[in-house]
């Protein structure tokens, strides 16, 4: 290309070897970057990227993919299906004057989702690196993305939660006292969804079973799902295994999937199966998990930032049309994003990019023990994502997961942040709710947090404790 990529800064120039070197450098800082040696070195080359990076166009971008379009079968995907006739409205703007259209009070969220189908996940990465954590919350709060299963998600002044009960042992009766301890505080709209410690096709088929029988004892509307590899809950839904949601991890390249054991043809083959066999009412019955770093740790980035890897995941989920994405922030650890500050910018950023790609965001604002980062920096992080629009957090007893060991969302934290911000769970669920008395006038009753009062049934006992 014949577009310049130098840029003076302080009377220093700073020239960038291509776009992909552009991209990379103009990220904010981040530790998993700096391991790969992609980061900028100075803050200087940083600005001095990011002032190249808001000259270039939507077209320099759509014409340098980050992946070589012969080795990636992602890239091939997104560079065939970008609909050009959907950008059309943003012409020859650069990506700076781009982000300057989608910050404008006169640019809905609408025109967003217009947009959209006509963006690579690249170019949506080179928007979002040149706006701050403000900007990020205000173009996030813009966009609604709506999706249905056995409730609904995404509408306006709602928030939902994942009712994550993990067991160390896979025990099915404490994950289910979990499940009630968590729907008393009015988690599990978005949800209930367990990470197996066995994965194995028998174990998924018996949470999967018995989280079904407890959602039918109850008429809760929600979703179950158990998070073991796809294939295995494949095997478990010819079974006859009572499945809502079908899950997989999934990542920025195709060299990173094939880490995780899947491919679009595999993921294509796990949908039509869901739509066939499953138990949910759909029409969206596929849930994803992302992060950032997640193609560098499988060592298949291809020289790539992790924040532009992490869109292009972004760019393989919306295929599918999902009920829920979430991006697990913080769990990857400390040598991609090593503290509060960096999880907090992933996590906006991340939230950001799914919506704008048209998914429904989730984030798990979390971190592992080894990070520099503590609880009260994921309750800034809830707050902000809260804020910007996020359609759900998870839900742990305490905000620690016993199991995968790491620090969380707690049950009391999506409360709260209900209470504080005037936010209400998914309607269907609200209504189940008030039936049950844990919800009147737009908050929880003070019956919240009593367990027992689901146990007042001798169905669900049974269901529970195997008593009759």
């Amino acid at each position: 290309m014949a577009r310049s990529l130098s840029a003076c800064v302080f009377g220093r120039v700073f020239t960038f070897d291509s776009v992909k070197d552009v991209l990379n450098k103009a990220s904010d800082l981040r530790s998993g970057d700096v391991q790969a040696g992609l980061a900028a070195r100075s803050d200087r080359e940083r600005v001095a990227a990011k002032r190249v990076l808001s000259e270039l166009t939507l077209e320099d971008i759509y014409e340098n993919p980050s992946v070589p379009y012969e080795e990636d079968e992602l890239t091939r995907l997104f560079q065939d299906s970008a609909d050009r006739s959907s950008r059309r409205r943003l012409g020859s703007l650069s990506i700076g004057e781009v982000r300057e259209w989608v910050l404008d009070d006169n640019t809905t969220g609408e025109d967003l989702a217009r947009v959209s189908p006509g963006l690579t996940p690249e170019m949506i990465s080179a928007v979002t690196k040149l706006m701050s954590n403000m900007d990020l919350v205000c173009a996030a709060k813009k966009i609604r993305v709506v999706t249905r299963c056995n409730n609904t998600l995404g509408l306006a002044g709602r928030i939902s939660s994942r009712l994550q009960p993990n067991h160390p042992r896979d025990s099915v009766e404490g994950i289910l006292s979990v499940i009630l301890e968590g729907l008393s505080y009015g988690n599990g709209d978005a949800v209930i969804g367990i990470n197996p410690s066995t994965e194995t096709v028998e174990s998924t088929a018996e949470i999967l079973s018995r989280t079904r029988a407890l959602i039918d004892h109850l008429q809760i509307p929600a979703q179950n799902c158990v998070l073991s590899h796809v294939t295995i809950q494949m095997q478990a839904m010819q079974r006859g295994a009572p499945l809502d949601l079908c899950f997989q991890s999934i990542a920025g390249s195709e060299g990173a999937n094939k880490n995780f054991g899947v491919s679009i043809a595999l993921l294509d083959e796990a949908l039509a199966m869901t739509r066939e066999l499953g138990t949910a009412q759909g029409p969206n019955v596929m849930y994803f998990e992302t992060g950032q770093g997640t193609a560098l740790s499988a060592n298949a980035h291809y020289g790539t930032d992790q924040m532009t890897m992490e869109a292009r995941a972004y760019g393989f989920a919306r295929r599918y049309k999902p009920f829920i994405v979430n991006s697990v922030v913080g769990f990857i650890g400390p040598e991609y994003l090593h503290d509060a500050k960096q999880i907090t910018r992933a996590g906006l950023e991340d939230h950001f990019m799914g919506k704008w790609s048209g998914l429904p965001m989730g984030c798990d604002a979390c971190y592992t023990n080894h990070a520099e980062c503590d609880q009260n920096d994921l309750e800034n992080l809830e707050i902000l994502l809260a804020t910007a629009g996020v359609t759900y957090l998870m839900g742990i007893p305490a905000g620690d997961d016993v199991m995968l060991n790491y620090e969380t969302t707690s049950f009391h934290n999506n409360a709260t942040l209900k209470r504080v911000l005037g936010l209400r769970p998914a309607p269907e669920f609200e209504a189940w709710l008030e039936r049950v008395g844990l919800w009147r006038d737009g908050r929880l009753t003070d019956r919240a947090g009593d367990p027992s009062v689901f146990l007042r049934r001798e169905a669900v006992r049974h269901a529970v404790f195997g008593e009759r």
